[in-house]
């Protein structure tokens, strides 16, 4: 029986390493098996997303205080290592001996009396030099880089490389800050004034991004279906990023749109709000379970032009060729823009996402068979590696003469930027994505 939040963050990330599970589906079902009160819950969910965004940091200095090398620190010891250091170093509200003394309690119950000792003095440790710890030391930039800010440093390279050191630091930064909630407004059924005045008299903060209407950035929601615009199908969630990729994309009333990789929906809603809910859309997923939530997000935002079909992105479906308007492809990926709302992928071994461009190009040549003469084609990812983004782009041109890039603005930063963008999240506020449009000769 879990006591608390802390035992309950430690159940999340010890079960995260054992199975991969990701950390937000993982820690809600653990606080809604033991019921957890509320006050629980969140400290459960801090605790395990600030060990997430600051796993490297808190091993470094569990390491420099340590008498035996990290190798010989048993698994579970060192989860509750992690979580001490995390309240200990970051957790300023947290008083440190609440935090050393239900760590001794923890590592009695999941390890040994004689682990307990060590834990005690590891921890005692780093209190003492909370407020004065050593530099980190590292051997060049990245490694100091990824240490300070909890990511691995392939991801460090890639990122200096992109954006140069002081660049990578921001975005590094940006990943480890808390996300607000992003929804857009159902105009189909309501306007961004009334959504306005809904959350203003339901006491919830938010923002508006710069140069957009219709989208809103929600600061501790809570659950939204206790909101009443949410429940009745006057907004949805969907990042500002996902809902660009349809303004690029540009469906018209009375188009056939065919979204090849639709769960959950977002795209969808977003294509057929556009269209004033006339035309067609064809949304497809390899996964039943999922369409059938496509439907019932329809059904709530009162869209009825959405069809679903059960359907492999990289399958040729015959009956398809040449009949969309326009087509969205807005493929698998390594997922390496949403760090900030899912810390845990970071931590994807490299070698798991090395075949992905692969994938991607055989998904976008495949949608690009239902381009009608004269239609539309955008790519989209949410990760921001080149080999998964204008690589793609580029070999899909070289192998599809029938195709050109077309440029598109968006309002945005550099938002003109021709007819590939990528959107950072330390430069627009969005989710790191990719879009990339071409049209049909």
């Amino acid at each position: 029986m879990i006591k608390g939040g802390r035992e309950a963050a430690l159940g999340a990330l010890s079960s995260l390493r054992k199975n991969g599970a990701w950390s937000q589906q993982t820690l809600d079902s653990v606080i809604k098996r033991e019921g957890l009160d509320s006050r629980e819950a969140a400290l459960a969910s801090a605790i395990c997303y600030g060990v997430l965004q600051n796993m490297y940091l808190c091993d470094y200095y569990i390491k420099h205080f340590s008498s035996i090398g990290a190798s010989k620190i048993e698994s579970a010891v060192m989860d509750i290592l992690r979580i001490s250091a995390y309240q200990i170093l970051k957790m300023d509200r947290i008083p440190i001996h609440a935090a050393v003394n239900e760590a001794g309690e923890l590592t009695k119950k999941y390890s040994n009396a004689r682990a307990v000792r060590f834990v005690n003095a590891v921890l005692r440790k780093l209190a003492s030099n909370r407020d004065g710890m050593p530099p980190v030391k590292a051997n060049d930039e990245a490694e100091r880089l990824s240490i300070l800010y909890s990511h691995p440093k392939w991801l460090v390279k890639e990122f200096i490389n992109a954006l140069g050191e002081d660049g990578c630091r921001r975005l590094l930064e940006k990943n480890n800050e808390p996300t607000p909630v992003t929804v857009q407004v159902n105009t189909l059924k309501t306007t961004a004034q009334e959504i306005e005045r809904g959350l203003a008299d339901a006491g919830i903060e938010y923002g508006k991004p710069a140069g957009t209407e219709n989208c809103f950035e929600l600061i501790s929601p809570g659950k939204l279906d206790d909101i009443e615009a949410f429940k009745g199908g006057g907004m949805y969630v969907q990042d500002l990023a996902a809902r660009l990729a349809i303004e690029a994309l540009d469906p018209k009333p009375g188009d056939f749109v065919i979204d090849t990789c639709a769960a959950p929906g977002g795209k969808s809603f977003a294509a057929a709000i556009k269209m004033g809910n006339r035309g067609e859309i064809l949304s497809c997923d390899i996964h039943e379970k999922k369409l059938r939530l496509i439907r019932d997000g329809a059904d709530r935002l009162g869209i009825d032009i959405i069809k679903t079909m059960a359907a492999d992105a990289s399958a040729e479906n015959a009956e398809l060729i040449g009949t969309a308007d326009a087509v969205i492809a807005d493929v698998p990926c390594s997922g390496l823009g949403v760090i900030r709302k899912k810390p845990e992928i970071r931590y994807k071994d490299p070698k798991d996402i090395e075949r992905l461009p692969e994938i991607q190009l055989a998904i976008l040549k495949n949608a690009a068979k239902y381009v009608k003469p004269g239609g539309t084609l955008v790519y989209s990812t949410c990760t921001l590696l080149k080999r998964e983004n204008e690589e793609v782009a580029e070999r899909f041109l070289k192998e599809n003469g029938g195709f050109a890039l077309e440029a598109f603005t968006l309002p945005v930063e550099n938002g003109d930027s021709g007819a590939m963008l990528t959107l950072w999240p330390h430069i627009h506020g969005t989710d790191g994505f990719f879009i990339c449009k071409f049209r049909k000769a």
